[in-house]
């Protein structure tokens, strides 16, 4: 219930998750619920707090991207930092490790370091000919760190990546047929890294 909820009513998904965890604690995917909605409706020191004992059941770092965020929500982005270089990027699935290039980036920016929190976006899955699953919101965030350093045109370049990868895995979604789309290589792959079921090129 707290899945079907969050995007609708985050309130009401985080008192799912509640209770979920009133009658299930111990179990590793009930504390993460319990950590999305509460970052969903704002509360990130529970978020963090609830994130952690995730980590510790589980022994898994596919959160540290909330973990930095939660850390830059409550207003702390040296300790986002910290966190998020705490862990081996290279050991990460592919969207973690991208969702943790932007939650870092974020924090640079939460310090006022633009250019630093522009490096932090410079990895290897930022190549704007391909999209993936988390080509759209890399892409945004590097124009939107592009557009705060006053260089226009590259951010208008990487805006408009954004909305062609979004159109293009929007519509890979929804056939199996070969798709021709404008200006973008789509490619499907396990976050692991597993071959690509599709694609396309300009």
């Amino acid at each position: 219930m707290a899945a079907r909820l969050i995007d609708e009513q985050p309130a009401l998904a985080h008192e799912h998750a509640l209770a979920a965890s009133r009658r299930a604690g111990r179990i590793a995917i009930v504390r993460e619920s319990v950590a999305i909605t509460a970052y969903a409706i704002g509360d990130f020191a529970l978020a963090l707090r609830e994130l952690r004992t995730y980590r510790r059941i589980s022994g898994k770092d596919d959160q540290i991207a909330l973990m930095v965020d939660s850390e830059r929500g409550i207003g702390r982005p040296d300790r986002a930092l910290e966190t998020g270089r705490a862990v081996d990027r290279a050991s990460l699935p592919v969207a973690t490790r991208v969702a943790l290039a932007i939650a870092m980036s974020g924090a640079r920016l939460d310090r006022g370091e633009l250019e630093l929190a522009l490096g932090e976006l410079e990895i290897p899955e930022l190549d704007p000919d391909r999209a993936f699953e988390w080509s759209p919101a890399l892409f945004s965030a590097r124009a939107a760190v592009l557009e705060d350093l006053g260089r226009a045109e590259e951010a208008a370049f990487w805006a408009e990546r954004a909305d062609a990868a979004s159109d293009a895995l929007g519509v890979a979604t929804a056939s199996q047929d070969e798709l021709v789309v404008e200006d973008a290589l789509v490619d499907e792959e396990s976050a692991d890294g597993g071959a690509p079921s599709r694609g396309e090129e300009a």
